[in-house]
């Protein structure tokens, strides 16, 4: 069975800034930035090789999603390079291709990067672990486009369905009772099953601005009440009660949205989403959360004295210990409306 190699060129597509595209490339492989930048400094690098033509196909499609530059070399053409390797070689065979007649793993240290990365692009495996997917129009409108394997199935908040293929089936159920209907957000989600084969899903959330994607392991992220758009079958979503002390006085939900399990987890917020890792401690305004991971502690202050939180347009803060992952977006609702109420319309009195 003939067999590819794919390899990363060091391009980046014109359409995409190095430096994010570096930075995805970076969270798909769960490698440190450093450790990409070294990679598309001595590209072009074999990610991996010894596998079938689908598998590479999989591969480019999630690369040249985050605007990187890719070729898949099956095993005969390498051989045949390394026959060529001292002669003239054919005007058709491009320089990456004569240069890949070396292929071997970038390595850093002792670790080898060709690591079965194959599970964190969202290739289709027997044990179905994360689905392939895009996300479109971020930072400002973000658009998932969601692949389901065949009959499985997506858990997706009830109506951010924006497209979706013929063959989805969808189910509504009650989820979250009475602490979702507090929070103001639906009771309510919509369960699509690809039945017959796989299928195609295009969820667009209500908040304008940027879309997340989290791959859960056994692991539990805490959300604020809007921030849950969809997750796959085995990821719970439930309410959680935080307390009239940290619910009341942050100004936010008295519940949060506790995402726990195994699969895949998008989430959305308003405006762009910043992922903060905390070692020690860290504050964010409390209308700037959108999730942060368990293991860490918080309790909700004042940002200064009572002088300052009436008149310096600050007011409770959120003070985070421990170590785990912080996400924020960078614009807050009730700071849109505060800014926003000095140009309503007002309608004058008649004397």
């Amino acid at each position: 069975m003939e067999t590819y190699t794919v390899k990363i060129t060091g391009e980046i597509s014109e359409y995409q800034q190095r430096d994010e595209a570096i930075s995805e490339f970076a969270k798909l492989f769960s490698i440190t930035i450093e450790q990409a930048e070294k990679m598309f400094k001595n590209a072009p690098v074999a990610i991996k090789k010894g596998i079938e033509l689908d598998v590479a196909d999989k591969f480019k499609e999630a690369l040249i999603a985050i605007g990187v530059e890719c070729i898949a070399i099956s095993s005969a053409r390498i051989e045949a390079l390394d026959r060529t390797e001292n002669k003239t070689i054919n005007s058709s065979v491009t320089k990456v291709e004569v240069e890949a007649r070396s292929i071997t793993e970038a390595t850093f240290g002792e670790e080898m990067i060709e690591e079965e990365i194959i599970d964190e692009i969202r290739s289709e495996e027997s044990n179905f672990k994360g689905l392939t997917f895009t996300i479109d129009g971020d930072p400002d409108y973000g658009f998932a486009t969601i692949q389901i394997p065949a009959n499985e199935m997506l858990k997706v908040e009830a109506s951010a369905m924006a497209t979706m293929d013929v063959n989805l089936k969808m189910k509504t159920k009650f989820k979250g009772g009475l602490g979702r209907l507090v929070t103001g957000e639906s009771i309510f989600i919509n369960e699509f099953t690809a039945e017959g084969g796989p299928a195609e899903i295009g969820i667009a959330p209500g908040a304008p601005g940027d879309l997340s994607h989290q791959y859960l392991d056994n692991q539990t992220i805490f959300l604020q009440n809007s921030a849950f758009v969809a997750c796959t079958q085995n990821v719970n979503v439930e309410t959680k009660w935080q307390g009239l002390t940290k619910g009341f006085f942050s100004g936010e939900s008295l519940f949060l949205i506790r995402c726990s399990g195994v699969g895949d987890l998008w989430f959305n917020t308003y405006g762009a989403i910043i992922e903060i890792d905390v070692t020690k401690d860290y504050v964010v305004d409390t209308g700037n959360i959108v999730g942060f991971t368990e293991g860490l502690d918080y309790k909700i202050t004042k940002v200064g004295g009572y002088k300052s939180l009436f008149f310096s347009g600050e007011g409770f803060v959120c003070r985070f210990s421990g170590n785990g992952k912080v996400w924020i977006q960078t614009r807050g609702v009730d700071a849109l409306v505060g800014w926003a109420h000095w140009f309503r319309p007002v309608k004058r009195r008649n004397n």
